[in-house]
């Protein structure tokens, strides 16, 4: 059951979604590049900045299993948008942290919020867009990690080297209010998921999600995909100007040039998804992926041409599986009980993510020299968690009609 737009309607739709996940997305991503100048500004080690990029992906995790036990009670629109408005709160108290266990608590309050924002961003895509479409939709929203790599962070560091790190933060809270106001004018309300029928507990929706085998599925391949992008990508940054040699004024290039490419890219899979099959294109994307996970976490000083190329395809290849896996694992799921599920799966993959960003930050130090060490024991985690990932997907089974058919073959 899809409400009927226009395709013009529709087309907003998803970009004012894209629009949403450009904010929250790029205020999670800018803590990776800041990681050189936070470490220099509060006296922090690896480890304790891990913390900080952690403690956004725990909180979130929290918040998304708090959320599966209320998110199908209510209209996702209203929702969204007051949720939307808290995370902007809490990124403007990130801005204004005067110190480092301030940031800490400020980041974790942005995460619970950021989270839950995702999960309903995925599940309004679910709600709205039909199956046939549903990977194409995902690459239209996919843009907003792109935009958040080709503008937004590098917008967000050139404030942060001309200001101060607070910037980027100040600048967020104010696209916020922006999007809120795009949103309540655009997005549709939506209601046919809320049922008259009283439940017994407030757990009973995640109860009943979680008693079927292929809801847990999709959950463990979720959080398997998450894992293994996580371990590597937050360090990336620190690795590059300590290991490569890349200076920290030619950072944004990195997210500029990748940014660009997955602009482009994120429709195409999308698009080869919806023609093709999700699951046989999330494989080539995710095999192809392999090279870039070994490359970024073994390669010792080199230019900066060839570092772009490497973190180029890293950002293709690595994002480019979520596009096609996003939308087996939404459609994995039934869908009165797909506000719920979204939301463990947003626990999820802010879990792995935590689990992740920990972990990798206690594989990894930094010797006297400023370089990284065992980044490249971090590369081959990921290599695991990655192939797992691939021999998991065919466990899943999609609920919407035809799901498991290359949709070119319905025609």
């Amino acid at each position: 059951m899809h409400p009927t737009l226009t395709p013009q309607r529709e087309r907003y739709l998803l970009l004012t979604l894209a629009g949403i996940q450009f904010s929250h997305i790029l205020d999670f991503m800018i803590m990776m590049p800041l990681g050189p100048v936070l470490i220099k500004a509060f006296g922090i080690s690896t480890h304790e900045f891990g913390l900080l990029v952690a403690s956004y992906s725990f909180s979130a995790a929290f918040s998304g299993l708090l959320a599966a036990t209320f998110i199908d009670r209510f209209e996702r629109k209203r929702l969204l948008l007051t949720i939307f408005g808290l995370f902007g709160l809490a990124t403007l108290a990130c801005g204004m942290a005067p110190g480092y266990a301030t940031l800490l608590i400020a980041r974790g309050m942005a995460g619970a919020f950021g989270g839950v924002m995702g999960a309903m961003v995925q599940t309004i895509i679910g709600d709205v867009i039909p199956f046939s479409r549903r990977a194409k939709a995902s690459g239209i929203v996919a843009t907003a990690f792109s935009l958040s790599t080709v503008a937004g962070v590098p917008l967000s560091l050139w404030l942060a080297n001309h200001f101060q790190w607070r910037a980027p933060f100040i600048l967020i809270a104010a696209l916020s209010v922006l999007f809120i106001l795009v949103g309540a004018r655009i997005l549709p309300e939506l209601r046919y998921h809320i049922s008259d029928k009283k439940r017994a507990h407030p757990l009973s929706a995640m109860f009943e999600v979680l008693r079927e085998p292929n809801h847990l599925n999709a959950l463990l391949f979720s959080g398997l995909l998450v894992f293994s992008g996580f371990t590597v990508i937050p360090y990336i940054t620190i690795y590059a100007v300590g290991n490569v040699g890349i200076s920290l004024h030619d950072i944004p290039y990195i997210y500029l040039a990748g940014g660009a490419a997955t602009l482009f890219t994120a429709r195409l899979i999308g698009h080869w998804a919806d023609l093709r099959g999700k699951i046989k294109i999330y494989r080539v994307v995710a095999v192809a992926a392999l090279l870039p996970l070994l490359v970024v976490t073994h390669i010792g000083a080199a230019p900066l041409w060839l570092w772009l190329v490497c973190t180029t395809a890293f950002f293709v290849l690595v994002s480019g599986r979520m596009i096609p896996a996003m939308a087996i694992i939404t459609s994995a799921a039934r869908p009165k009980l797909r506000g719920t599920f979204m939301s463990l799966n947003a626990t999820m993959q802010s879990l792995s993510m935590g689990l992740a960003t920990t972990l990798a930050g206690f594989i990894i130090t930094q010797n006297d020299a400023g370089q990284i060490v065992d980044y490249g024991l971090v590369g081959i985690v990921a290599i695991t968690g990655n192939v797992l990932a691939i021999l998991f997907v065919p466990r899943i089974v999609m609920h919407d009609l035809h799901a498991d058919v290359p949709d070119v073959a319905l025609k």
